[in-house]
């Protein structure tokens, strides 16, 4: 497990401050317990080993359990751990917490156990250490629900929660965060303000699960729901996480503004963490920048300029530059040479809709002098096939930001001139509005009315051989409907 994988880690306040490890602890008591601890730190870097065995030692040494135990136990364990000798990691584990309950002060045992439990998260690398893990949790559970400390139990099964998490295990994580809701809220199922810290961290881990199985309906019930929690003072990882996961979710809708801006929050909550996620979300919030078309440079803000000449960000950088700039083969040429951008699932997905507006605007720039063109003559200048250069081309028809058709027998386009096209829609303007003039005047001209006992009967409608009938000629065509009702009338005065 990485340490962008470790993202929430003592986000209690008084967990902030730095654990210097026993070295400044001066218990008293025997000068040769103390010697015997501190020779076993100086051998663990060459030989561990050996120096599992002499800090197991020192709780020998001990008439009753004591501190110099518990701590001779604690670096005992973290190396079998690192060595893989889990069985009996977990033998010790359980010794050690038979410590907590009256050997040791209760803060300096919680503060003990949750560093022990963030060591071997950050050290396990493989599916036996994660059943170790999963052990430790378990017993820690156990050990601690009988002594009622209710945050370590909290915090012990967010860390379960997450495992689960790793392991993909959503049935057993759905479970989980179910009970870590309830145990966050009131008797009456509204949030418990004193323990906002720990529900925003079972928010994270659950908006993690609906992100990684792309139910963004749910996501978005909880992303909204965590932006709501204000008696929280949350380490800022944990919003960040929030943060990425809402961006994305936002950027499945193409929702690139709402998308930009958690992007951007997410990368200063991890620069204020001191993640290395810091790094990954900065990319994102690249790409939604691109996607937006805006022409706004991401790295001119106070925060980002210090990254813009990153190395590890550096081909965003010339990205970006590319696509505001117009410059299509550059773009490629990027692409071309960074094949590891692709490594980032997310970056994949959505590169696809920045290539082609890049495309699309190298497409409408270069046919704009001609009147008919081949997909050839795209295909060879952007380098990309001619069924792809088709694809551009039918896009932007479709879209509207292209008159023309697709000739596919020949591979020709042909541009409809504006002119014809003006001249087109006057036209059809101009027959619209001699239609409604005609009709005002059969409706409203007084040498048109008469009395209805003066009519003849007329057993048409409209098109059928009634009044209507003599304004169509043979051809279809409007007649001068002057002409046929003048005839008309004066039938109906000679009566």
């Amino acid at each position: 497990m990485s340490d962008d994988d470790d993202f929430m880690q003592d986000s209690d306040p008084e967990q902030y401050d730095f654990e210097y490890e026993d070295e400044d602890e001066d218990q008293g008591g025997d000068v040769d317990i103390e010697n015997k601890y501190y020779n076993a730190k100086q051998m663990k870097a060459d030989s561990p080993e050996e120096a599992v065995d002499e800090f197991l030692g020192v709780p020998a040494l001990q008439e009753e359990k004591g501190d110099w135990g518990f701590k001779g136990l604690k670096q005992a364990i973290k190396l079998e751990f690192k060595l893989g000798r889990y069985d009996k990691a977990i033998e010790h584990y359980q010794e050690l917490l038979t410590y907590v309950k009256s050997a040791v002060t209760r803060n300096y045992s919680e503060k003990s156990i949750n560093n022990m439990l963030d060591f071997i998260e950050k050290a396990a690398e493989n599916e036996e250490a994660y059943r170790c893990m999963e052990q430790f949790y378990s017993k820690t559970l156990e050990s601690f629900q009988a002594t009622n400390n209710e945050r370590l139990w909290l915090k012990t099964n967010i860390k379960l929660a997450r495992l689960w998490l790793d392991r993909k295990d959503y049935r057993q994580l759905t479970e989980k965060v179910r009970e870590l809701h309830k145990a966050c809220q009131l008797e009456d199922g509204t949030d418990d303000p004193s323990k906002g810290t720990y529900s925003l961290e079972v928010y994270a881990t659950e908006i993690l699960m609906y992100a990684e199985t792309r139910n963004n309906k749910r996501l978005k019930a909880l992303y909204q729901r965590a932006l709501k929690v204000r008696s929280a003072v949350p380490h800022p990882k944990i919003m960040g996480i929030i943060r990425e996961c809402g961006g994305k979710m936002h950027m499945s809708e193409e929702n690139w503004k709402e998308a930009q801006s958690d992007f951007f929050e997410s990368f200063r909550n991890y620069d204020e963490a001191g993640s290395l996620a810091r790094i990954t979300v900065l990319k994102y919030l690249v790409l939604t920048t691109m996607l937006m078309g805006s022409d706004i440079n991401p790295f001119d803000s106070q925060e980002t300029k210090p990254y813009k000449n990153d190395p590890r960000i550096s081909a965003m950088t010339d990205l970006v530059d590319a696509y505001q700039s117009n410059e299509i083969h550059r773009y490629e040429a990027v692409l071309q040479n960074n094949k590891d951008l692709m490594e980032d699932p997310f970056i994949a997905e959505n590169i696809d809709e920045v290539t082609r507006n890049i495309r699309t605007n190298a497409v409408l720039k270069l046919v704009v002098p001609y009147t008919r063109f081949t997909l050839r003559l795209i295909s060879k200048h952007l380098k990309i096939s001619e069924t792809e250069a088709q694809d551009i081309v039918g896009f932007l028809i479709v879209d509207g930001r292209m008159r023309g058709k697709i000739n596919q027998s020949d591979g020709t386009v042909e541009i409809e001139s504006n002119a014809d096209t003006e001249r087109t829609r006057a036209m059809q303007q101009w027959s619209s509005e001699l239609g409604a003039l005609w009709t005002t005047i059969l409706n409203e001209g007084d040498g048109f009315k008469s009395d209805d006992s003066q009519l003849p009967a007329f057993s048409g409608g409209v098109g059928s051989g009634g009044l209507a009938a003599p304004l169509m000629g043979s051809n279809g065509r409007a007649r001068n409907p002057g002409a046929a009702y003048r005839g008309s009338s004066k039938k109906l005065a000679s009566k």
